[in-house]
């Protein structure tokens, strides 16, 4: 009968590493040190990435729409008028469904719907919709069913597309120029004349018998009340703001607010003259994407972060509670049928980044950094290098201790053999 075993020591294991070629030591050592490298593991921040994000208090608290997702970029999202919990979201990777008010989401028609999705609208019927994408204009006729419509030259990727009073009419603010269609989509007509030349950045439609149409363009104010046929200027007393956003008070269908330079600045006229009022937002040279206004409060979604001021814009806070605050905020939009819910947007790209890459069709590979190919190509090679030394060593190692060793002798045996009686 055999004694037992004897354990290995470490020693004899040091003593065949000693063995090893210096190109071996050094390439096991550093692969050793990449695989072994500390670093901290972090659960899931929502506040740290893009996306979606809802308040139910007019802005004091805000949670996240889309839990379950991660969205790089909330670029623009349209609520149903029929059902305010069917939500449409165009992000940064295709389109985004929500029957249950953003609980739950569905990817639509990602094999059609390609890339990001910067804007969307409903039609009256809450059913129909529109979005642009940086390769077209696309409408709907139900849920998950997409052709492509027949838009003007520069219209995608488009800046915004809003929904007229008018059944079936919609205005849609291209890259560049300005259109209307009136069969939802499947023609477009040119609506730009007697506006200046550049791009209108932001549409407001106010419903009203007529409904009046306000545009934005080269940060001025312009108004229609015939359906984008004859324009006028709406900038009494902005006339040396550069006005970045524009929003309809929730209870007062003839208030508007406007936000440029800095400043607040508010109409009781339907943009007839406009006054100065509260302080300006504290961060200097700010860019403002959006506004709402109730009487509780003012919030402004901007590329510092998400602001709000409970007495008329004298004082502006920044809310930072559960939201990506480092981040540029962008769409601001109101629950039609609750004034107090609130939808905002986040990116983790700037958001004029973003539409410069689709109208420049910047792809993924433009954007490749050439440094980090070679750093990962270098990385790849030594995982390789190392891999294939650990794999000679173990060879060279289990030959050895195979060829050296008898099939039915170990060394102990070997040694008590060998011992005198």
């Amino acid at each position: 009968m055999n004694p037992p075993r004897c354990p290995r020591l470490p020693i004899a294991g040091w003593a065949r590493w000693t063995r090893l070629s210096g190109v071996h030591k050094h390439v096991l050592s550093l692969t050793l040190l990449l695989v072994l490298w500390p670093s901290s593991a972090r659960t899931h921040d929502p506040s740290a990435w893009g996306g979606l994000f809802r308040s139910r208090d007019h802005g004091a608290t805000w949670v996240p729409a889309n839990q379950r997702l991660f969205v790089g970029g909330a670029l623009a999202l349209a609520i149903s008028p029929t059902d305010v919990n069917h939500l449409l979201l165009g992000t940064d990777s295709g389109l985004l469904r929500s029957r249950n008010g953003g609980r739950d989401w569905t990817l639509e028609a990602p094999a059609f719907l390609v890339g990001a999705v910067f804007a969307v609208a409903f039609a009256a019927d809450g059913q129909r919709a529109l979005v642009s994408t940086s390769l077209g204009i696309f409408r709907s006729e139900m849920e998950n069913s997409w052709h492509e419509a027949a838009a003007p030259g520069g219209a995608a990727p488009a800046r915004v597309i809003v929904r007229g009073a008018e059944a079936g009419r919609a205005y849609l603010a291209g890259w560049t120029g300005l259109s209307r269609s009136d069969d939802w989509g499947r023609s477009w007509s040119n609506t730009a004349d007697g506006l200046p030349d550049g791009p209108t950045t932001a549409l407001l439609v106010v419903p009203g018998s007529p409904e009046t149409l306000y545009a934005i363009v080269g940060g001025r104010i312009w108004a229609s009340v015939d359906g984008a046929r004859i324009w006028a200027s709406r900038g009494a007393g902005l006339s040396t703001v550069s006005v970045d956003a524009l929003g309809l008070d929730a209870a007062n269908s003839a208030r508007l607010w406007a936000v440029g330079a800095n400043g607040l600045f508010r109409s009781d006229d339907g943009g007839a003259s406009w006054k100065a009022v509260g302080r300006r937002l504290p961060e200097p040279n700010i860019t403002v994407r959006g506004i709402t206004a109730t009487e509780e409060a003012i919030v402004v979604t901007t590329d510092r972060g998400l602001y709000r001021s409970l007495n008329g814009g004298e004082r502006w806070v920044l809310v930072i509670e559960n939201l990506p605050a480092h981040l540029e905020a962008g769409p601001l939009v109101r629950d039609p049928v609750d004034p107090a819910s609130l939808y905002a947007g986040f990116a983790l790209v700037p958001y004029p980044e973003l539409w410069r890459r689709a109208a420049e069709r910047e792809g993924a590979l433009a954007r490749v950094n050439l440094t980090s190919v070679a750093g990962g190509v270098v990385l790849l090679v030594v995982v390789a290098l190392g891999a294939f030394a650990a794999l000679r060593w173990l060879g060279r190692y289990y030959r050895t201790t195979v060829t050296s060793v008898p099939a039915t002798q170990n060394p102990r045996d070997r040694r008590i053999e060998k011992t005198p009686r």
